[in-house]
Parts: C-alpha cells; structure tokens; sequence
C-alpha cells in the first residue's frame, strides 16, 4: 500500500494501529468453528487494522491457544469478542449437563420441533457432548486468560455486566461494547467502556432494528465523548467515509471480511453467499433466542412459520444445540445459520484479507482526497 494512502483518527492513536478498521469479532454457529479465526484476524491488523478474534464459547485452553497463535503470526494489536450474560435467564446454572439442563429449561413443544425437523431432513440427531459454556462463571475465567495473555482489546459483541470494565482496565485492556440503540449504548458508556459500536439492523449476526445511518448520529451524540464506531453495511471506502461523516471515529466491518480467503466459512456458505442480492438474508431467533441476520435457510423459515416464540438465550441454543452439530456433522451446511449482513449483495470475490483491507483504505483516501473535492461546490 502506497505510502500517501494514509487516514487516521482518534482511534489509531489510542490502539496503536494505523487505519480505524476493526474486523468484526464473528463467531459461528454451525459446528465449523468461529468465522474470526487467528489467520483473519492477524491478516487485518497485520495490514494495519484491528483484528478481533471471535471466541464465544471456546474452552479456556483453546481461547488461549488461540491467543498465542495471533501473536506468533503478528505483532500488532487485536481483540478478542465474547458474548456476555448479562441476565440470570441468560446464565444457566452451572455444574449441569446439557440433557440436565434441556429437562429443566426447555417445554416439550419445542423439543418435538427440532424431532421433527430431523426427521424431516433424515438427519439422526445426536447429543453433543461439548460443554456448555456459556455462563457468567465461564466469561469471567475467559476474560482471566485475556488479561493474563496480555490482549489489548475486549469486544462484548452481546451484553456488558458491569463487572467487566473494572477487571479489564486493572489489567490494562481496554472494552468495547456494542449497541443496537441509543439505551444500550448509555448504558455501555455508563459501564465506562472505552469505544461503542453503533450496529445498524443492515448488519449480519445479532443486529437490532434500527438503521445505521439512524443509529450512529444518535448514539455519537448521546456517549460523547467516547469515541463511536459504525457497523452494519460498510464494505467499501464509500461506507467508511460516510460513516466519518455521521460522527464515526472508525468502522467495524463483518460481512466484507466473510469473502477473505483466511475467513472460516464452509464451501457452501461461499457459494451461497457469492450468489446472495442484497434481499436474500432474514432476521430470526431460531440459533440464540436473540434477534440474528443471516441467509435465509429452511430451518429459520420452519422455526418462524411454527408460530413458537423463542426460548430466552441461551436457552434456544441449548434447543438447537444438537441439531447444529448434527446437520454439521451431515454436511448439511445449507441448513445451517451462516450470519451476513446486507451488503452481501455487492459482494463476489474471495480475496486475502490484506486486499481487502487495501481496497477499503485505498478508496476511503481517494474520496476524501479526490471525489468529494471534485462533486461538491462551496460557495460563500
């Protein structure tokens, strides 16, 4: 990358980085493992960004084993994402198995639908023998091994307990948070996190419902002056761009990132998502019980014609725990969740993430330096 296709802001200077792009800290959801795995995330800050690693749910040895290997492969900072339980319907007791904790949490309805859809598809369904770890017990012996691994960033991708921003800046990392609305957003800021991402309803994975050029005004105004990221609908210069322009110290990208060759995603999520328009992903509950965009598959269509609301999370992933891992096992992947925003219809090539983050950068420079200038006329 040329040497003059430099842009920084604020952001650069607190993290030590040298272009305001995060990569979005995604996890996964059909037994493959997290899309965010080292490889991407040491491409993107090797290049300049903020690589985050997506972490929810992996054990402690291999969060940590995970950690060690983005610092053998780079030597610039990066972040790792968890999501939080911030409710105690959302922290499962712990010490009990998983057939132990269906019995108590979820009604015999629900574990009826998820036989039939097995059935349905011929798919023999069995359980999981993974720990379920999610719970707050969990979060706070992962966020132990990131301060003692020395990560500079913590990313809550869901949920912010107010436990963790104390623990994290006595260790010297700092939080961000992300947010969905103006309310969660003060909350985050009144938590002390040190950065927010403002996530507009375009965005892939869990996504609230409201727009990104709604959204980020709002919650840049309400948290000043912690500095704001925008999500949701960026994969291009043109989106970072506009992004500054609504107050945005910096962006964080998911989708973009997904078509990288270093990304973690199945042969047919590629496929499918190389062939999506900008129409092809839904918002359901089906995966978590919370509100998630992804391409639009037979299992989420099955689960929100059923009528069933969805169980608190993580209760619903306890429910569709062992169907995940059974279609994965199937190589069912089209009947599996593949989180993606919007934007996904403008996007066709795999490429490296390096490219990647060139392209964005390159053409960020070219219009804050030569298109605007050029379309717009000032005069006093």
């Amino acid at each position: 990358m040329s040497a003059a296709k430099v842009f920084r802001t604020e952001l650069c200077d607190i993290l030590g980085i040298d272009y305001p792009i995060f990569l979005a800290g995604m996890g996964g959801l059909a037994g493959e493992g997290h899309a965010a795995q080292p490889a991407l995330v040491a491409a993107v800050s090797s290049t300049g960004g903020m690589g985050v690693l997506g972490a929810t749910g992996l054990p402690l040895e291999e969060l940590r084993a995970e950690i060690r290997e983005i610092k053998r492969l780079t030597s610039k900072p990066f972040g790792v994402d968890v999501l939080l339980p911030d409710e105690i319907a959302m922290s499962p007791p712990p010490n009990m198995s998983l057939s132990e904790l269906k019995k108590k949490f979820i009604p015999q309805q629900y574990i009826t639908f998820v036989e039939k859809l097995s059935a349905e598809y011929e798919i023999p369904l069995t359980e999981t023998k993974l720990d379920f770890a999610f719970s707050e017990e969990h979060s706070k012996k992962q966020i132990e091994v990131m301060l003692d691994e020395g990560v500079p960033l913590y990313c809550s991708g869901l949920g912010i307990p107010d436990w963790v921003v104390p623990m994290a800046h006595e260790g010297g990392m700092k939080v961000l948070g992300l947010a969905g609305n103006v309310r969660a957003a003060l909350r985050h800021k009144k938590a002390g996190v040190d950065f927010i991402v403002a996530q507009g309803h375009e965005a892939g994975g869990h996504t609230g419902r409201v727009g990104t050029f709604a959204l980020l005004p709002q919650v840049v105004d309400a948290v000043s002056p912690t500095p704001v990221l925008a999500a949701g609908g960026i994969a291009d210069g043109r989106g970072i761009v506009a992004a500054l322009a609504l107050g945005a110290a910096g962006v964080w990208v998911g989708t973009a990132f997904l078509f990288a060759s270093e990304a973690n995603v199945t042969e047919v999520h590629r496929k499918m998502m190389i062939e999506a328009t900008e129409e092809d992903t839904r918002i359901s509950r089906v995966w978590t019980g919370k509100t998630l965009r992804q391409l639009k598959n037979p299992i989420q269509e099955a689960f929100d014609k059923s009528g069933m609301p969805p169980l608190p999370m993580p209760v619903q992933i306890l429910l569709m725990i062992d169907l995940i891992y059974s279609l994965a096992e199937a190589k069912r992947h089209d009947l599996l969740c593949a989180p993606t925003g919007q934007i996904v219809g403008m996007l066709k090539e795999i490429k490296p993430a390096k490219r990647i983050m060139e392209e964005m950068v390159e053409s960020a420079v070219e219009i804050l330096n030569e298109t605007l200038p050029s379309k717009v006329t000032i005069r006093t």
